[in-house]
């Protein structure tokens, strides 16, 4: 039978859901070149605006002059060099775990992590918001799946209790979701995990770097570093860079040098990466990064976040997948770029803007944002009538 790869472009096309490359023309960061045209950037994960700052820029220059432009191969092989050894130290260090391993991306952490340490016989229970990577790892480790309506808390303890017998139990959740920009009921988690003896694996990515002492992320905010025995993350939201690791004990990060297949199989990550990333946690440790976290802080209030937002992703609900791209479209024609959101990303009926801010924002452009979105979100009502938009940071 002959493939119809064109029939599901199109369907894709006919329910708004058809997705295009764009392409920036200069370099990423809070103002942006599109088709010729400069834009004010509020699509970024560059929370503390440190991808283009010059002590990184600077770092990553060294990195390859010291060290060279590729790893040549896989870790196990013969690719690790001196800097991803000094990462991982570093990674540890920060997270206060014994150890650390650096994945190519944080997509790789998760489909390495989840299968290595989990299996036939064993029971994943996640938040049903989750990211996409953890969904998938938890489908290939040949578990047992288990979903809880997110962050509640009810759902998950009967989950916990009646999945007490498994051989092992492990509960996935992030500690900002990336879509919703809320934070997971942590403390509450950990004690429900602690008292039916199962693991958490905490996905840090939206955290790091924004909250806790030296931006550490949520699990440090609340002290809770030492009972979550799967730390993941990235270096490719505040930190600025690219790729993902995992911070835990030795024997596990031992068992997933053995075992993680993502890890295994992959060439290091560039060294010059590698190097970069150990001045970007200098950076968001010291004063440099208190002082930025201040400034995104600044700008959430600018922008009329509630005190109670822990994140800097602010969506913006509006439900329908056609009208979230009229909307953003729109916004592009004012001159800020804010993506739409839409099935399968988010739940249908649920497409929204996903805005963020960063610390490299200013304060005339967080401005003219709020004025802006709220009159393309007026017009765009007056023309096809629905239920009201929401303001930034809430939902309708």
């Amino acid at each position: 039978m002959p493939w119809s790869l064109t029939d599901e472009l199109n369907d894709l096309e006919a329910r708004g859901l058809r997705r295009r490359l764009r392409t920036l023309e200069s370099a990423q960061g809070t103002l942006v070149q599109i088709n010729g045209r400069e834009v004010v950037n509020f699509s970024s994960n560059d929370y503390l605006g440190l991808a283009g700052c010059a002590e990184l820029k600077a770092a990553f220059v060294e990195g390859i002059g010291l060290h060279g432009a590729g790893s040549g191969a896989s870790r196990l092989v013969c690719g690790g060099l001196e800097p991803h050894r000094r990462l991982e130290e570093a990674l540890a260090a920060f997270k206060g775990t014994e150890a650390a391993l650096a994945f190519s991306s944080g997509f790789a952490v998760a489909l390495g992590t989840i299968p290595s340490l989990v299996g036939a016989g064993d029971v994943i229970i996640l938040d049903k918001l989750c990211h996409a990577s953890l969904v998938d790892a938890a489908k290939m480790s040949g578990a047992a799946i288990r979903v809880f309506p997110h962050n509640h808390l009810g759902k998950l303890e009967k989950l916990l209790a009646s999945n007490a017998t498994a051989r092992r139990v492990l509960v996935v959740t992030e500690s900002i979701f990336s879509m919703d920009g809320d934070a997971a009921a942590l403390t509450e988690i950990v004690e429900l995990k602690d008292r039916f003896g199962a693991w958490l694996m905490l996905d840090e990515a939206h955290a790091v770097g924004v909250l806790g002492p030296q931006g550490r992320g949520l699990a440090a905010a609340l002290g809770l570093e030492r009972r979550v025995e799967l730390q993941m993350g990235t270096l490719s939201k505040a930190l600025g860079l690219s790729g993902g690791y995992l911070a835990a004990s030795r024997v596990v990060i031992d068992v997933l040098i053995n075992k993680a297949r993502s890890f295994i199989y992959s060439t290091a990550p560039p060294p010059g990466l590698a190097h970069a990333a150990c001045e970007a946690l200098r950076l968001i440790q010291g004063a440099e990064g208190d002082r930025r976290r201040s400034r995104l802080r600044e700008n959430l209030a600018l922008l009329g976040a509630a005190a109670a937002v822990q994140s800097a992703i602010l969506p913006v609900i509006v439900g329908n997948e056609e009208r979230a791209m009229e909307l953003s479209a729109r916004l592009l024609e004012l001159g800020f770029l804010i993506p739409a959101i839409r099935y399968p990303t988010v739940a249908r009926g649920t497409a929204r803007l996903r805005l963020t801010l960063s610390a490299g924002h200013e304060a005339r452009q967080i401005e003219a944002l709020a004025v802006h979105l709220r009159g393309a979100v007026a017009e765009l009502a007056a023309e096809q009538p629905a239920p009201p938009a929401a303001e930034p940071g809430e939902a309708v």
